[in-house]
């Protein structure tokens, strides 16, 4: 097994702390020679969209947008990616399936440091993905987080 990870993938979502996030995983890669695979979930609203066979446009179009500027960021701070992966569905769940699919030795992902009520109501993307990932998950706080 290799020390370092040949494949990371980098989870974001386009807030401050998924560009703190995307520096860290950038570094990362360029530091040990690694992949950087980024993938972006969009929001899918399944009981809104029940009654239709099709994907609403509109949420993959914004999901797209959130992604290409999150690799656009990656590229003009001196990364280079090897794939974007463009995901509609449960955040945690998309992460954690497309991690196995890659072969990721790790995840990145940005925390917004929710507080403990908060996170119990709402749910954490990124607790959920260091409990069921099947590698290392490297979590980035910004300040205050």
């Amino acid at each position: 097994m290799a020390v370092f990870p040949t494949r990371i993938l980098l989870a974001t979502d386009g807030s401050p702390d998924a560009s703190l996030a995307a520096r860290s995983a950038v570094e990362l890669s360029n530091s040990t020679g690694s992949e950087l695979h980024v993938v972006h979930v969009g929001e899918f609203l399944p009981t809104y969209f029940a009654y239709t066979e099709e994907e609403p446009a509109e949420l993959r179009q914004r999901a797209r947008e959130i992604l290409d500027g999150a690799l656009r960021g990656i590229e003009e701070g001196g990364g280079t990616v090897a794939e974007g992966h463009l995901r509609l569905g449960r955040p945690a769940e998309e992460i954690i399936n497309l991690a196995e699919e890659v072969g990721a030795g790790v995840v990145v992902v940005g925390s917004r440091g929710l507080g403990a009520l908060r996170r119990a109501v709402l749910g954490s993307v990124s607790e959920s993905v260091v409990r069921y990932a099947p590698c290392p998950v490297f979590v980035v706080r910004g300040e205050g987080g």
